[in-house]
């Protein structure tokens, strides 16, 4: 037995590459910091371009809820059982998750109110929720990169990790792949580009050069456009 073995610790060169975490971090940072300006830009009565902001603001809520639901079953288990004396903070992370899950049913229950009519009362309020949401949101993802990624790091196989993202993947409808993918790459570096499109299969790299790329900035031009144009900031 390695001397690794007997204390529990993974070989350096077989820990996971918990970095992918921040950079699928970064994508609900930017979403949940438009949130707020795409419903206060909406005017007033619009309903069809409420309509539009309440269903990527839908796709938005099932992606984190997704995110958490994961994190509860595959990483604060194992991370209970292998690393005891960090309990109090595992704990910590799932009242945040506690915490955030409450933002989003406020964030749920102004929604369609503000959809059905665009009015100017129900907007400020899913507005407010959502700024509220993105505090709670934010602190769990600092905390968590911060804190929690180093455990994971430590205690956790890579096998037992990259189950994480399968699962993450499997989850998601096979017509979303690309936009994932394109939000996953806006703010990533050359490298982690490269390592997250090296991580799909040939055909999805093939898929994402030959229209993925143009059906994410299409998708992104057309949910963001007032903001470009100076509206709600």
């Amino acid at each position: 037995m390695s001397p690794s073995s007997a204390t529990g610790e993974l070989p350096a060169t077989e820990r996971p590459y918990t970095h992918e975490m921040v950079v699928v971090h970064r994508v609900f940072r930017r979403e949940s910091r438009f949130l707020p300006r795409l419903v206060r830009a909406v005017p007033d009565s619009e309903t069809a371009r409420a309509t539009e902001v309440a269903d990527f603001l839908r796709e938005y809520t099932a992606g984190l809820h997704h995110h958490h639901e994961l994190e509860d079953e595959l990483v604060w288990p194992l991370l209970r059982a292998r690393a005891e004396q960090d309990d109090e903070l595992v704990g910590r992370m799932e009242e945040q998750h506690r915490r955030i899950d409450q933002s989003l049913a406020a964030v749920a229950e102004w929604t369609p109110l503000w959809e059905q009519g665009a009015d100017a009362i129900a907007r400020e309020e899913l507005a407010l929720a959502l700024e509220e949401h993105r505090t709670a949101l934010l602190e769990h993802l600092d905390d968590e990169e911060q804190l929690v990624l180093p455990l994971i790091a430590e205690h956790l196989t890579v096998a037992e990790w990259d189950l994480v993202g399968h699962r993450g993947m499997e989850r998601l409808p096979k017509n979303k792949l690309m936009l994932a993918l394109g939000a996953i790459l806006e703010d990533a570096t050359p490298q982690e580009r490269a390592y997250f499109l090296g991580k799909a299969p040939l055909i999805g790299r093939l898929l994402w050069k030959a229209v993925g790329r143009r059906q994410y900035a299409a998708s992104c031009r057309a949910l963001r456009a007032p903001l470009d144009q100076g509206a709600g900031r």
